[in-house]
């Protein structure tokens, strides 16, 4: 939970950072080199932007991830495999992190956007952690397809 905490402090600091010290909603762009910007974008959707709309689908989105939440807290205290109790915390760590922007705000706080290289969604911290924990899962379920550790 430790892990958890900290994906969701940090994704929070920076959001924080980019729009109060930054300032990056008043300037919407700041190009930093030719493959990577600060690029401020409301997210009312889920994963890059789909499911946007209004209260409905907020709620709808924030019921969705405390469901998650809660499941992968009560999973992640059966887990004795590292990648998969890392995987588990942070995508609870990331859920919370987006989680609180879409309560509190009504939109999760998107900002890093490598479009220089083709990727066309601009995402944040929460969201990486989310992408690098199925990452883990992934990889701890390739490792133990078996059910038995690797040798």
């Amino acid at each position: 939970m430790i892990g958890a905490a900290a994906v969701a402090i940090l994704d929070q600091a920076t959001k924080f950072w980019i729009v109060n010290i930054v300032e990056l909603p008043v300037h919407r762009r700041i190009e930093i080199s030719s493959i990577f910007d600060l690029t401020y974008v409301q997210n009312r959707g889920a994963s890059f932007g789909m499911l946007a709309g209004g209260l409905g689908s907020r709620v709808l989105l924030s019921s969705i991830s405390i469901a998650i939440a809660a499941v992968m807290i009560v999973w992640l205290g059966r887990l004795k495999r590292g990648f998969a109790a890392a995987g588990a915390s942070l995508i609870i760590g990331g859920a919370i992190g987006n989680l609180y922007d879409r309560v509190r705000y009504g939109y999760v706080v998107d900002f890093l956007d490598f479009s220089g290289l083709m990727f066309p969604w601009v995402f944040n911290v929460a969201d990486t952690a989310i992408n690098v924990g199925f990452a883990c899962l992934i990889l701890d379920a390739l490792l133990h397809k078996d059910g038995k550790s690797p040798k």
